[in-house]
C-alpha cells in the first residue's frame, strides 16, 4: 500500500492528554516496535523499538525518537547523521502491539549503512545478498 490513504492528510497534533498511549500494549520491558514506512512509496525503511517517552515524542514533536536498547536512552533520529524522519502518520495495529509510522526520510538513507532501507538484504539460493546499493559511506555519515 504506498503512500499514506487517497484523501489521508497527515495527522492533527495530539492535546496534553496522553491516555491514548494507555492503548498501546507494551511488552514486558516497556517497549512497542516501530515500523517506520516510506510516506510516498509504502517503503519499509526500518524496525525499531518505542517507549512511553519516545511515541509521545513523536507524536508531540512529528519527528521520529525511538529507544535505543543498546544504548539505554531516547534516540532522536537523525541526532548524528542528520537523516531525521518527519512523521506524517501514527498507526496502531489491531491488537494494539506494533506502532506504524509514515514519515519522510531526510536524505533518503534510513539505515545506518548508509542505504535507503535497513532490508536490503534479500535471500536468494540458501544465504542472505546485500540488494540495494550504498547511497553514502558510513564513515561519511558517522564523524
Amino acid at each position: 500500500m504506498p503512500g499514506l490513504p487517497s484523501g489521508t492528510e497527515a495527522s492533527p497534533p495530539l492535546t496534553s492528554d496522553n491516555s491514548w498511549l494507555d492503548q498501546v500494549r507494551w511488552d514486558a520491558s516497556g517497549l512497542v516496535p516501530a515500523i517506520a514506512q516510506d510516506a510516498a512509496s509504502g517503503r519499509v525503511l526500518m524496525v525499531a523499538w518505542m517507549n512511553r517517552e519516545a511515541l509521545a515524542e513523536t507524536a508531540a514533536t512529528r519527528r521520529a525518537v525511538y529507544w535505543s536498547r543498546s544504548r539505554g536512552k531516547l534516540w532522536r533520529k537523525g541526532e548524528e547523521s542528520g537523516h531525521s524522519q518527519q512523521v506524517l502518520d501514527i498507526r496502531l495495529d489491531c491488537d494494539g502491539d506494533v506502532v506504524l509510522l509514515a514519515v519522510e526520510q531526510a536524505g533518503h538513507i534510513a539505515c545506518h549503512t548508509g542505504r535507503q532501507s535497513c532490508f536490503f538484504s534479500r535471500l536468494e539460493a540458501g544465504r542472505w545478498v546485500a540488494v540495494d546499493p550504498v547511497l553514502k559511506d558510513p564513515e561519511l555519515i558517522y564523524r
